[in-house]
């Protein structure tokens, strides 16, 4: 179980689409939006341990069809919030106001669930940890609530940490800067979603 709470530690403090959600949120948005957002990322790891532990993630996995499917809508919503950001970059060029309208919540919560290396991840890194096969099911839900659990609480420490330094980074230049790439690595994710071999 330690070697589990530390992995799962690493995983959730790696860089990856979601700190670049929330960051982005929680700078062009407010410190409730980053905790919505990270709320609704976490609602989306429990969506994914609930389908490890029913195991309909292994029958989604084995199905080629379904497996792509997943892959490539998945692909084209990171796509689309990168294209949705460099939008919004480029309207406050130009002197407008513009804000989020997606619910923060709604936007992690699918981000999340359709991204299929998390349902990868969860298939491959869980398994792992499980000692006793006749409680395979019970490990699986204790390991994914665990893993929710610490995600949550890791991303609001992250949106408050943030929201302390926020004011320097709503300086024009800082914000257009934080637009511009996050923009670009969302869309480059989605791009590598789409032409990675799988499924």
């Amino acid at each position: 179980m330690i070697i589990f709470l530390l992995m799962t530690l690493f995983v959730v403090i790696s860089p990856g689409v979601d700190t670049a959600l929330i960051t982005k949120r929680t700078i062009s948005g407010s410190k409730r939006d980053g905790i919505w957002m990270a709320v609704g990322i976490s609602l989306g790891s429990l969506g994914h341990t609930i389908a490890v532990t029913c195991g309909l993630s292994a029958l989604l996995f084995q199905s080629a069809w379904a497996f792509q499917t997943l892959k490539w809508v998945g692909a084209l919503y990171l796509i689309y919030l990168g294209i949705q950001s460099l939008w919004v970059r480029k309207h406050k060029d130009e002197g407008a106001q513009v804000e989020p309208k997606r619910s923060p919540l709604t936007q992690g919560l699918l981000s999340n669930l359709l991204n299929p290396k998390v349902l990868i991840f969860f298939l491959t890194f869980l398994p792992q940890f499980v000692t006793d096969t006749d409680r395979a099911m019970a490990s699986f839900l204790l390991m994914g609530l665990t893993y929710t659990l610490l995600s949550l609480i890791w991303f609001i420490l992250y949106v408050i940490c943030l929201h302390y330094i926020r004011e320097w980074l709503l300086s024009p230049i800082v914000q257009r800067r934080m637009e511009g790439a996050t923009g670009v690595v969302l869309i480059l994710f989605g791009i590598k979603l789409l032409f990675t071999q799988g499924g």
